[in-house]
């Protein structure tokens, strides 16, 4: 694998409103940010129409930054832009210095800190990620004996991805984990969302990363303009030698140079990509299109 690769990315995603929105409030989570020694952001915008009232640029509890936006007359319809170039570097190799499930347990019990990125956040369950037995018991009985806490990510990462069948049409954002989980299909909010509640459910704080994916198309094959996606993926902490690691369950492989990072949380309620209030007597339409093209360094 390269040790870094730079991209240009563009994300389009357009709300239309069939009957004038009024009075919208929205917090949008779309820009990558630049974090030291993974990504670096060479240059970043936001453009959002029509022109909001408001617009404030703010940073949450967990470090994302998000944009407000606000309208106070009608609307019939709302587009975000983004257009960034990246740099993502390699993640450092993963060395064998993560304790069993056990010794994790030791090692939360002496780690007294709550800051954002504290282990402690990530193991209760969250909105999106309550407790589901099915869950617990799939965890425990896909956790192999003994094994060190990244053993036990990757061994579950890779029996999820066996056992789960991607279909785009299966479910949608507000299906619970338990239903998904049930049916065995759905999309990669779905696959993380199961792979964090069996993580917790051992005993591996686990959270939920959204970003961008780059594609490849097939060989011979050009590619399609806008076919990339948002898309996430896991982070999970393995002890205080490793840290934090992040695994892709829908692709069964750790986090790499093809992952653009968005946003970190406890899953997908802290971290959704445009979310908020509005008015209006009708439904809404939304469609979302992501490029994220190599550059030649």
């Amino acid at each position: 694998m390269a040790g870094q690769m730079l991209y240009d990315i563009g994300l389009h995603i357009t709300q239309k409103y069939n009957s004038p929105a009024v009075g919208a409030r929205q917090v949008v989570r779309i820009v990558p940010p630049t974090l030291p020694g993974e990504q670096d952001v060479i240059i970043a915008s936001l453009n959002v129409d029509p022109i909001p009232d408001e617009r404030r640029d703010r940073i949450d509890f967990f470090g994302n930054k998000f944009v407000e936006v606000a309208y106070s007359g009608a609307q019939e319809h709302i587009d975000y832009k983004v257009t960034a170039r990246v740099r993502r570097q390699s993640p450092p190799p993963r060395l064998q210095l993560s304790p069993t499930i056990s010794g994790l347990a030791t090692e939360l019990s002496r780690l007294r800190s709550l800051a954002p990125d504290s282990p402690h956040h990530y193991l209760p369950p969250s909105p999106r990620v309550p407790v589901v037995p099915a869950l617990a018991e799939y965890g425990r009985d896909s956790a192999p004996a003994n094994s060190s806490a990244l053993d036990v990510v990757e061994t579950l990462g890779l029996a999820l991805n066996r056992d789960m069948r991607f279909d785009p049409k299966a479910t949608t954002v507000d299906t619970p984990v338990a239903e998904a989980f049930a049916a065995r299909h759905g999309v990669c909010q779905d696959f993380s969302h199961i792979m964090i509640g069996c993580l917790r459910a051992v005993g591996i704080p686990a959270g939920y990363v959204s970003g961008f994916l780059r594609t490849i198309p097939p060989e011979g094959k050009p590619r399609l303009q806008g076919a990339d996606a948002m898309h996430a993926w896991v982070r999970a902490w393995c002890g205080t030698e490793i840290g934090w690691v992040e695994y892709d369950p829908t692709n069964a492989a750790f986090s790499g140079t093809d992952h653009i990072i968005i946003a970190r949380g406890r899953d997908y309620n802290d971290v959704a990509p445009v979310k908020g209030v509005l008015r209006t007597s009708g439904m809404q339409d939304a469609d979302h299109a992501v490029d994220v093209v190599e550059v030649e360094a």
